[in-house]
């Protein structure tokens, strides 16, 4: 896809907006990704939207691969349903509920629980139809007191729920480590370290398991040892003591910002819907439950959190909303000056456009008239592609200079062999 700059909806901001505190929303109100509409609450712009979808795609590909279905529940919730949990008077204070014009009350979930369960019997009735593993990517909504971190906590986000069925624990906890490695997986290709960091349970069981990333502006706090990247989250620090169990060295106390989490439900949600199935005996048992979280515009704001400099963003390959952003630098004067010069410019923007098109690649083109070289390189710095393909006067006939947005280094290529640089497999 090639997209021109001149062309698109959203455009870069000259200065910081003054009434944000994290970097993520900084930076991505200012490069054009999101725009505010109130504290906690954005648009994803086309930028921000293209990111987004990258992340989405990935997390899709992986799930897949392990056979987990994909659906899309109901943001509105029954309070009937949340009833039967015991969460509708528990969790008011999380929980945006209301009453409808007939007078029944609702809830805009923030989780899916109750309405996968309760979808669940339904469909699973003996311990022949499972294990089942069923998850979507849907809009969350949440009444967040703390809206004040950007994409990191908001009250209104997009999260990817997963949710796992099984005829016994011992299926259920073969398949909530499968799920831990896949997640491993997810985010090794976002291109964002997360530590795999034992946390509490909560209501459902002694543990859970928190995928963490580090970061100075992270609100959690996490232990971890740095020669098997082992980690526990500070609040239950206490049952493990401050030793790695495995390697016997001081844990390192750090901020982290949490983009993933695992957790065993159990019996809690099957007991109260009534999910029961017949083993193989004939006995009756509650059907194990595990759930499995991942905010896509958390991840986003997290990479931002962790690749940025004093210039802008410096999105990862997989996520970058293009492959490589493509520059002129020509402007009006020398346009004026020299004809043939800027004639030359836009044929070799021509044929690295249908080079690059060709490879099937995402471009960006900044040929914006009237806009100085400056401004167009701190733009481009600003918006964070990968690489940019700076292209002026300076260079040879038949030759490019291409830079690395992370190394700030560049280097001068032939026209030919832009292909060979950009090529999708080298990702």
């Amino acid at each position: 896809m090639i997209d021109y700059q001149s062309k698109l909806f959203a455009k870069t901001i000259k200065e910081f907006p003054k009434d944000e505190e994290a970097i993520n929303a900084k930076l991505l109100i200012r490069a054009g990704f999101i725009a505010k509409q109130m504290a906690g609450v954005f648009t994803l712009l086309p930028f921000g939207l293209k990111v987004v979808n990258k992340i989405n795609k990935i997390i899709r590909e992986e799930l897949d691969a392990v056979g987990c279905q994909e659906l899309f529940m109901p943001a509105f919730q029954s309070k009937d349903l949340w009833e039967k949990t015991g969460r509708w008077d528990t969790d008011n204070q999380v929980m945006y509920q209301m009453k409808d014009r007939s007078g029944k009350e609702i809830g805009l979930g923030y989780t899916h629980e109750e309405v996968i369960t309760e979808m669940a019997t339904k469909y699973i009735q003996s311990y022949k139809d499972l294990p089942k593993a069923v998850y979507q990517i849907q809009t969350k909504f949440r009444d967040e007191p703390r809206a004040k971190s950007g994409m990191l906590r908001g009250k209104e986000f997009l999260m990817k729920d997963l949710y796992s069925f099984h005829a016994n624990k011992k299926d259920r906890d073969e398949y909530y480590e499968k799920i831990k490695e896949v997640y491993k997986k997810i985010f090794k290709r976002i291109g964002i370290e997360a530590l795999v960091t034992s946390a509490s349970g909560g209501t459902f069981s002694k543990y859970s398991h928190e995928f963490q990333t580090i970061s100075e502006s992270g609100e959690d706090t996490i232990f971890v040892c740095n020669q098997c990247q082992s980690a526990i989250n500070n609040e239950i620090i206490d049952e493990y003591g401050k030793k790695c169990k495995d390697c016997n060295l001081k844990l390192n106390q750090k901020n982290a910002i949490e983009v993933g989490n695992i957790f065993k439900l159990g019996t809690k949600f099957s007991e109260a819907l009534g999910l029961c199935v017949a083993d193989a005996t004939g006995n009756i048992k509650p059907v194990e439950m595990a759930s499995y979280g991942i905010g896509p515009t958390r991840v986003m704001g997290t990479i931002v959190e962790v690749n940025h400099d004093d210039k802008g963003i410096i999105w990862t390959k997989e996520t970058a909303p293009y492959d490589c952003h493509l520059i002129q630098t020509r402007n009006s004067k020398s346009e004026i000056r020299n004809k043939f010069k800027s004639q030359n410019i836009q044929s070799k923007t021509e044929n690295i456009i249908e080079l690059l098109e060709k490879a099937g690649l995402d471009v960006l083109v900044d040929e914006r008239e009237g806009v100085s070289i400056g401004e167009k390189l701190a733009d481009a710095d600003l918006i964070g592609i990968p690489y940019q393909i700076i292209l002026g006067e300076k260079t040879d006939e038949g030759e490019i200079e291409i830079k690395d947005r992370k190394s700030v280094q560049s280097k001068i290529v032939k026209i030919e062999k832009i292909v060979d640089v950009f090529c999708p497999q080298i990702y």
